[in-house]
């Protein structure tokens, strides 16, 4: 009975949006679990998953969103298994909760390379280019979920938001936070670099909804530096990339062949295959290379 009136309590400090919110949310939980391609590009994050930790019910109000996710994991980077591409309904997530949850940009910088596909293989965030050491910056407020160092993702954080989201910051040449931090808008995570599986200096930058990664660019207008718009609605068509990766047809491209060839092939055109893999028609194409054709 103590317990049941402690949690009342927690729950009455939530303001009334916040609990409306949490109530929604509360039934994506009980959807089917599905497995999740967890990748900058390539192979899954090699991470262990280390299981049996348990999280006293205190967490209630010490973690953002905790009756969101119902955990608080500060050691596995991808520790969830919600398929929100079996949603019913739509969520509404607001970002600016009563003028209380400011929007800053991680970095500001020239976005080189988009999420989705890149060679065939998925690309679940937002590239931005910056210089090894310039200042990365906190998306919203919340509490730091991770901040380590990783095979994939290098130097990374993970924050939750109290509005819901998580974000990621990978490829960080130094950490200036760490888990369990409390951190706003604007704060400082670390500094900008290249470590992991990067090729160069930038910021690889993911927002994600119960595991489930949502393009960046419906959320942030990169080129006004801005947020599109202060809430935004999540559904089963937020996340329709995860079904089409798996119907997705690829094909090896052999001595003597042209997108034309590789076109009539597989009844399609060479424009489709170019917008599916980012090329250009006039792109050099090599024996052994993917390319995606469905």
């Amino acid at each position: 009975m103590k317990r049941e009136n402690s949690i009342l309590q927690a729950a009455s400090l939530l303001s009334a949006g916040c609990r409306a919110l949490c109530l929604a949310l509360l039934l994506i939980c009980s959807l089917p679990a599905a497995a999740q391609t967890d990748t900058l590009e390539g192979d899954p994050e090699e991470e262990e998953i280390i299981t049996g930790v348990k999280y006293a019910d205190s967490l209630l109000v010490k973690v953002p969103a905790y009756m969101i996710y119902k955990t608080w994991d500060t050691v596995n980077i991808h520790c969830y298994s919600v398929d929100l591409t079996k949603m019913n309904d739509s969520v509404k997530i607001k970002f600016t909760y009563d003028k209380k949850c400011d929007f800053v940009m991680p970095i500001v910088g020239l976005t080189t390379s988009n999420f989705g596909y890149r060679r065939g293989r998925p690309h679940l965030g937002i590239d931005i280019d910056l210089e090894t050491g310039d200042t990365v910056r906190c998306m919203f407020d919340g509490r730091v979920r991770i901040a380590k160092k990783s095979k994939t993702y290098g130097n990374v954080v993970v924050v939750r938001h109290n509005n819901g989201l998580e974000t990621i910051y990978a490829h960080l040449s130094k950490l200036s936070v760490k888990a369990d931090d409390v951190v706003s808008a604007g704060t400082v995570l670390g500094l900008g670099g290249n470590t992991g599986r990067s090729t160069g200096s930038h910021l690889h930058f993911e927002t994600r909804y119960l595991g489930n990664a949502i393009n960046p660019a419906m959320i942030i207008d990169f080129k006004g530096q801005k947020l599109i718009s202060d809430s935004m609605y999540i559904s089963k068509k937020t996340f329709k990339y995860i079904a089409e990766y798996k119907a997705a047809k690829y094909y090896t491209v052999k001595k003597g062949d042209s997108l034309s060839k590789i076109a009539q092939k597989n009844g399609t055109s060479v424009s489709k295959i170019c917008k599916l893999n980012g090329i250009k028609p006039t792109s050099i194409i090599k024996p052994g290379q993917k390319l995606r054709v469905r």
